[in-house]
């Protein structure tokens, strides 16, 4: 695959930089009109963007220094999903203000009884009128404390078999009867919950695709998961790179402050960073297949169980190259290996192998979908 980006003269990116220089400091929503939120989303949400277009604006964005609006589930998981089974009217309910950050969106799919195997969910869903009453229990729910909306998966046949049956919702998280507790995290912080449904009224217009057909959706939705949660940064898509560490090493270096003088120290550097490579050119081939009219499939289990243990090795070599410094809880200066980056993302990368499915669940589809294994029983 060639991975040179277009040069200062491609009309592309003279067209995104034009516009930026009109838009000094764009808002949300006009970086979601234009379509630099999900550029690879077909118009008018995107720009049906090619790999080298996307990676191009993602360069053009980083140099003037605009972040795109914070939405994780919402852009990468619901908004894929809404994009392949929502009808017209729900894109252009909940689209916009899903790419312009305006509505937060959470995930309503594990259980306390249903996490690597999530279609043994019980939450039940039964029609009443205009209406779905939704009862039962989440966990682990990312966000459910800020978010506006919910991507739910409910039970609505319970005398159909384990992965039918199943009907995919949007569920307002301000509904009455919902409970959100706080589950407090490793690193003290409150990112997950669990929540508690009880007789949780959702319009019928909420139901996304056919009713009992959510499974399918789930897999759309758990497969951009997948995708989202392997991004490029080495917390999920989130935080510091591989590159990040390597610059940051250098400049440890050339300013006489040491750090990476040992042959190991230099091994394990080039590990990581050949391991951000291979997983830079897995994330162009999947959007190369969506951009095909292809959903994510097995290629994005592949490439999550590599980036949940590359997440994991940037943590652990910058932990071992802080020293002392790593048994404090982030002391040093922005930028140094005692930023509270490096030892946040230490106690958060054990995380990395059981969000979106675990590592054993990824290699299971992989065995199955790629290598033609029979299924694991």
């Amino acid at each position: 695959m060639d991975l040179g980006l277009p040069g200062d003269d491609d009309p592309r990116r003279r067209q995104v930089r034009a516009w930026l220089d009109e838009h000094l400091h764009p808002t949300g929503r006009q970086l979601a009109e234009a379509g630099y939120v999900a550029p690879h989303w077909a118009a008018p949400y995107g720009l049906d963007a090619d790999p080298l277009t996307q990676l191009m604006i993602d360069e053009e964005l980083r140099r003037v220094g605009v972040r795109r609006p914070v939405n994780p589930i919402g852009i990468g998981w619901a908004g894929p999903t809404l994009m392949y089974a929502g009808t017209e009217e729900q894109k252009d309910r909940w689209l916009w203000p899903l790419l312009s950050g305006e509505e937060f969106w959470c995930q309503l799919f594990s259980e306390p009884g249903a996490g690597s195997d999530l279609a043994s969910l019980t939450t039940r869903a039964e029609r009443d009128g205009d209406h779905w009453v939704v009862n039962g229990q989440k966990v682990w729910t990312s966000y459910a404390h800020i978010a506006k909306w919910g991507i739910l998966l409910a039970r609505t046949d319970p005398t159909a078999t384990k992965h039918m049956g199943i009907s995919y919702f949007v569920c307002p998280m301000d509904a009455p009867g919902i409970d959100i507790r706080p589950l407090i995290d490793m690193t003290g912080e409150h990112a997950f919950n669990e929540v508690f449904l009880t007789d949780v009224r959702i319009p019928a217009d909420h139901l996304i695709g056919p009713e009992h057909a959510g499974w399918e959706l789930a897999k759309v939705t758990l497969g951009n998961e997948r995708v989202s949660l392997s991004g490029e940064g080495a917390l999920w898509g989130m935080g510091p790179t591989a590159e990040d560490l390597v610059d940051l090493i250098r400049s440890r270096v050339a300013g006489g402050a040491g750090g990476a003088a040992s042959a190991s120290t230099r091994d394990r550097l080039v590990h990581v960073w050949i391991e951000a490579q291979i997983l830079r050119v897995l994330r162009l081939r999947m959007v190369s297949a969506v951009l095909a009219g292809r959903a994510p499939g097995a290629e994005a289990s592949v490439r999550k169980a590599i980036a949940d243990a590359h997440g994991q090795h940037i943590m652990d070599l910058a932990r071992d190259l802080a020293g002392p410094h790593a048994m404090l809880n982030g002391t040093g200066p922005i930028g140094s290996l005692g930023d509270p980056t490096w030892s946040r993302g230490f106690l958060f990368s054990p995380a990395l192998t059981v969000g979106g499915g675990t590592a054993e669940v990824q290699r299971n589809i992989v065995a199955e979908k790629v290598l033609g294994l029979p299924r694991d029983t």
